[in-house]
Formats: structure tokens, sequence, C-alpha cells
């Protein structure tokens, strides 16, 4: 008689290397695509690395902290001359076709505008991080029309973003999508814990969760009183940003005034269709991108006792969004470069994430899962945060859904 293996593991999921070996004398070989997933979701160091930020940046062939001017609105104008020929086609030949393939085109249409408005999106982030040019007024312009254009109050976003940067993957003080502590959880939030939860906190996530986070703070740090981008005079912003504020707002009044105007000239179902809907496409993607970018099983976050600049920055994770990566200019597969080296153009950030992986070692997290399967897979292994049982950092936390 053959005695079976047994597998016995510490009950602490976030202490899976406490494996024993059980009867039999045998640990049983798990398949290729199993190992696969588990380097995957292998954590990252989470001590002070052995290099610097200098020693980083010396890996990186200069050429690509130069920020071209030219290079940088051909990207700028190669998105609009697709987005303007999109809206074309759309509202010049759509209402020509037999009824099924003109339900059929028109989500097409949503998803590919959606798409490269995100792209665009990503332009005017860049511009934020004052990577488009060496002219802070050029860039601040260029972001302000853009990102208004989406909705998006460039001047607030731009200086709640940066102290994001400042503090990733600090508990305390990080500025978007920071966890909740298991203590910190909602009393719902365990009848959310399994699959239509899931499917309606994604669904709620990616359609509002941008509109929600500007306007209400949600998934950003907590202040001590209502904290809103609109807001000049909200505890996000300090004195001398304040006039900035004022102008994101007419920015953004501006082109809701455009709207309404051209509601009353073509139409709501006219403007939902050939601009609203896209919109809700790029709010989505932005939202998930960063989710996906801070949200990893593998990833660590840490409170005031144990973070550092550096470790923050290296608790984010390159994706792999296929065809997409392109089209979202890399920001997808090249956000650790990107935390690292935030004034460097996009361009050019191919080229410094593979310099500096031999720096980085094991440091570096890429994750080549498809992004619709890593969404669903974090949505449902990454519900808080709290410390391993079984070791004293207690400063150190790790993702975990025992609810």
């Amino acid at each position: 008689m053959f005695m079976k293996s047994v597998v016995i593991k510490c009950t602490d999921m976030s202490c899976a290397g406490c494996v024993k070996m059980g009867a039999g004398g045998r640990t049983s070989v798990p398949p290729a695509n199993r190992k696969s997933e588990a380097d995957t979701v292998k954590r990252v160091p989470f001590e002070k690395p052995p290099f610097s930020l200098s020693q980083i940046k010396k890996a990186i062939p200069p050429h690509c902290f130069q920020r071209s001017v030219l290079r940088s609105f051909s990207y700028v104008i190669y998105d609009l001359i697709i987005a303007f020929s999109l809206y074309y086609v759309a509202t010049h030949y759509f209402h020509h076709l037999p009824g099924p393939l003109s339900f059929l085109a028109w989500p097409i249409y949503w998803a590919v505008q959606g798409c490269i408005l995100t792209g665009v999106w990503v332009i005017a982030h860049e511009c934020g991080h004052h990577a488009f040019s060496d002219y802070q007024l050029l860039d601040d312009i260029v972001g302000l029309v853009l990102h208004s254009a989406l909705l998006v109050p460039y001047f607030s976003w731009k200086y709640s973003h940066r102290r994001h940067h400042s503090n990733t993957a600090s508990l305390e003080r990080d500025e978007v999508f920071v966890p909740k502590q298991k203590s910190g959880m909602k009393w719902y939030s365990k009848y959310l814990n399994n699959p239509p939860g899931r499917v309606l906190t994604l669904a709620v996530t990616l359609a509002l969760g941008w509109p929600m986070y500007l306007a209400f703070n949600v998934s950003g740090r907590p202040y001590e009183r209502f904290a809103c981008h609109y807001d000049p005079y909200g505890p996000i912003y300090s004195d001398r940003e304040r006039l900035q504020i004022y102008i994101s707002d007419a920015g953004v009044l501006a082109v809701c005034y455009g709207l309404f105007r051209l509601v009353i000239a073509k139409g709501l179902a006219w403007v939902v269709c050939v601009y609203g809907v896209p919109l809700l496409v790029v709010n989505g993607f932005l939202v998930l991108i960063t989710y996906l970018q801070h949200t990893h099983p593998a990833l660590p976050h840490y409170n005031s006792s144990e973070w550092d600049w550096l470790r923050g920055a290296l608790a984010t994770v390159d994706r792999d969004y296929g065809i997409l990566n392109k089209v979202f200019h890399n920001i997808t597969d090249t956000h650790v470069a990107h935390h690292l080296f935030s004034t460097m153009p996009h361009y050019h950030a191919m080229e410094a994430t593979k310099a500096i992986k031999p720096i980085l070692g094991e440091y570096y997290r890429f994750d080549e899962t498809p992004f619709f399967k890593a969404m669903w897979r974090e949505a449902r292994e990454c519900i808080y945060v709290e410390p391993d049982q079984c070791t004293e950092n207690k400063g150190i936390f790790w993702y975990n859904n025992k609810l």
C-alpha cells in the first residue's frame, strides 16, 4: 500500500514557505503552470535594497532623460488624428449602416476611441510630471488643455499625484488606492467577498471610481476634513497651489459648457454616443491601470516605522496589456521606472526599464498575466493588508483576503 504524501501548511497564507513534508517522504510537484503562478505572486524583497537611486540612474543611458518638444508633440498629434478620424467615421458613416451593423459599429467605436483617448490622458499625465518638455509653462498649458477636454482638473490632480509619487506604498501618506487594514474593513465587506460581490465591486469601481475619487476622495488617504479635488481650500492643497486649482476648475467648467451647447445643438444621445461612452472607457482604464500598478499579492505596504522613499517607489509592478501597451504609451509596462524617474519621457521608458532590471534584480516585478485575469485575481486576493503573524516585521503589511 502506498502512503499519500501530506502537505501541512501554516494557516497563515502569508507564511506559505512554512511547508512540512508528511508521511511517505515526498512532496508533490505542482504542475508547470501553477509554478509559474507561484512565481508571479512570490513576494518581492522588503529589506532596504543594496543599491541607491544614484546607482540605478547611472545604469540608464543619459539620453533617456532628454525631453524633446517635437517628439512629445508628435504623440499628441498622432493620437488626436486617430481620435478625430474615428469621430469622423462614426458621425458621417454609421447612420448609413444597416441596423445590425450599426449596433455593432458603435461599441467598436466606443472601445477603440476610449483606448486612444486614454493615450491622450497619459500624455497629459506626463505633462503633470514635467516629462513632456524642458519648459514647465508649455507642459502645464498642454496638460491643462488635454486633461480639461477629458473633464480632469489638471492642476488639482497634478499636485495630489505628485504626493502619491512622494509617498508611494505608505499606509499613512499615500494618496490613492491606499489599502485598508483588516480592522478598518466595513461590516458589509464579507458579503462582497464572493464572485457576484466582486463583479459588482469591480463594475462600480471601474465606472465610478475616478469621478468619486476626484469629488469625494474615495480610495484616497484620510484627511481630517472633507477632501475634494475641486475645492481650492481643501486639505489636499497648500496656499500657493489654490489659484491653480481655480484654473483647473475653470478648464473643466469650460468643457462642460461646451458639452451643454453640443447637447442643445446635437441632442443628448449624440453627445453620449460620441463623447460620453468613450469617456467612461477612459475613466475605467485609468482606474484599472492605477489599481493594477499598485495592487498585487507580491507587493508590500509600509507604515511610518518602516517606510522610505526608495522601497515605496519599488512597491509597484509592471503589467502586460498586449497591444494596448503602445496605445497607452507604455505607462503600463514601464511603471517601475516611472516611479523612480517620473520626469523621464515615456518614449525612453522601455530602454530605461531594460537598463535597470539587472540592478533591481528581485526588487523588480513584471507580471505578464493578462490584465483582465489579473484584475479578477487581485480583486479576490487583495482585500486588505496586515503584517505577517509569524514575523517581527510589524511595520510591513501584505495583502490578505480572509474576512
